[in-house]
């Protein structure tokens, strides 16, 4: 009886109820207010004109922020505001308030780090994102955001001359994460969670990888669990040397340990090293570890089929990873992680509550991406990366790429002919590393030089020991004449 009487109240019209029982309306708060619609697309054309009008003239700008720690802070109000204030005065402090503490990474004379883009196909994409404002964690929530994502990196399996096995129509499958740490953290835990399935010890597991190998190899090492990380010697071409792994491998195993997971990497942030892909991954293999491939940067060069002898033996490769914002025009943050077999992760992952069950996913007809990955919510990242090969297209890609790599072999051209300076490095894509042949010392005042003038921004940072020199040519905008004047600053100071 008392199931029949609540039935009959939920099916009452929701008027019929408030007429029975008004709500008290003095004690009703007023509704928040919002911008209207009007205000929100006048404001909206103001940034877009800041934003249009910021890229006209950032060149002028000095590259590097110039400010004292704590100059922003000092700026800002102790307590947050209890009443809203006019939106033209957000905007105004861009200007005021944040441009002094912003370091101009779309500068075109930015050669510091590796470049990270921020195009206009890209930015309009964010922009639509945070618009609509969904929560892509299942097919179900917003299938757009899943179908287009799965889509677009299946492109990109052909796009970048990648296994076809890794499609999301075959056995494996892409799923786009933060950053290339959170994709090799994510390959770290799945390699634990399989080899723990087996009876494995974690405290026992040791993770391989190159001594020139990205801090976040380590880093996720740590975080996932692994009892043990051990740095491979590289060669004179700073890559990995095949023999030493297995050499460490059999000591490991013969000293009671685990081997688990290598991380090869295919362009490192060091020098770009490239790591000897189908030597390492035949030892993988042979042994019955897990090979994670870390790309983050050069992967976006194998859009160029001139580039992809660099990944030979890829097919050997468990997961692989690399990052559109670094160089193909994508804003941060936008790293692709692909899996050669997504059951693994998957069951490594997947924990399903009650709130989250739905007609969809038991189906198994769709994805969820939910499970590809450690967080739960999502935004809707692949349609950047979706507008941004659309309005570029694969050949506008190859052409930026080529570009810059040739604007890289002109200035290591200019330096290979000078007797004052020495390339330390291979240089295969648009890096190169050099020192001074006069010395460590002039080598760390150069650096200094050259980036007290404000003009040009680049990156100090050593190998084997000693200072030396990274110049990344890689900004959207950078053209024949930065990097000119960039050694024309390099020729003066030195």
């Amino acid at each position: 009886r008392r199931t029949l009487r609540c039935t009959a109240i939920s099916a009452t019209p929701l008027r019929h109820i408030l007429r029975r029982h008004p709500m008290n309306q003095e004690n009703l708060p007023e509704p928040p207010k919002h911008l209207s619609t009007q205000e929100f697309r006048d404001h909206g054309h103001a940034l877009i004109d800041w934003i249009a009008d910021y890229w006209e003239r950032v060149e002028e700008l000095p590259v590097m922020s110039q400010i004292s720690p704590g100059a922003i802070r000092d700026q800002l109000p102790a307590d947050a505001p209890e009443f809203g204030e006019p939106f033209q005065n957000l905007i105004e402090d861009l200007d005021s308030v944040v441009m002094p503490g912003i370091t101009h990474w779309q500068h075109p004379s930015w050669f510091a780090f590796f470049p990270a883009n921020a195009s206009p196909p890209s930015v309009l994409a964010e922009l639509v994102s945070a618009g609509l404002g969904v929560q892509g964690m299942l097919w179900s929530t917003s299938p757009a955001a899943t179908e287009i994502e799965s889509h677009v990196l299946d492109w990109l399996v052909d796009l970048l001359g990648l296994p076809r096995s890794w499609k999301t129509t075959e056995q494996g499958g892409g799923v786009l994460q933060m950053s290339a740490s959170d994709s090799t953290h994510t390959a770290l835990v799945v390699a634990r969670h399989q080899a723990a399935k087996a009876g494995i010890d974690p405290s026992s597991m040791v993770v391989y990888a190159s001594t020139q190998t990205h801090s976040s190899i380590q880093k996720g090492a740590t975080v996932a669990g692994y009892g043990q990380i051990r740095l491979i010697d590289v060669s004179e071409k700073h890559e990995m040397r095949p023999d030493a792994l297995r050499r460490a491998i059999e000591q490991d195993r013969a000293d009671g340990l685990n081997p688990v997971f290598v991380a090869a990497t295919v362009g490192t942030t060091g020098t770009t090293g490239v790591d000897p892909i189908r030597a390492v991954g035949e030892i993988c293999n042979e042994q019955n570890l897990w090979l994670h491939i870390d790309a983050a940067y050069a992967g976006n060069a194998m859009i160029c089929p001139e580039f992809r002898f660099h990944q030979d033996g890829l097919e050997l490769a468990d997961s692989y990873t690399f990052n559109p914002h670094k160089w193909m025009m994508v804003n941060f943050d936008c790293s692709v992680f692909y899996v050669a077999d997504r059951g693994p992760l998957i069951d490594s992952l997947s924990i399903l509550p009650p709130y989250l069950k739905n007609e969809a996913s038991e189906s198994g007809a769709v994805i969820d991406y939910r499970d590809w990955h450690v967080p739960l919510g999502r935004r809707f990242r692949a349609l950047k990366l979706w507008w941004v090969i659309r309005s570029y297209g694969a050949d506008g890609l190859r052409t930026m790429i080529r570009y810059h790599v040739a604007l890289t072999q002109q200035l290591a051209d200019r330096l290979t002919a000078d007797p004052r300076f020495e390339i330390v490095a291979p240089h295969p894509f648009a890096l190169v590393c050099f020192r001074c042949t006069e010395g460590d010392a002039a080598t760390t005042n150069l650096i200094d030089a050259v980036n007290a003038t404000g003009t040009v921004a680049w990156t100090g940072s050593e190998l084997d020991g000693r200072p030396m020199i990274r110049v990344s040519i890689g900004q959207r905008a950078t053209e024949e004449r930065h990097v000119d004047a960039l050694w024309a600053l390099i020729d003066q100071l030195a």
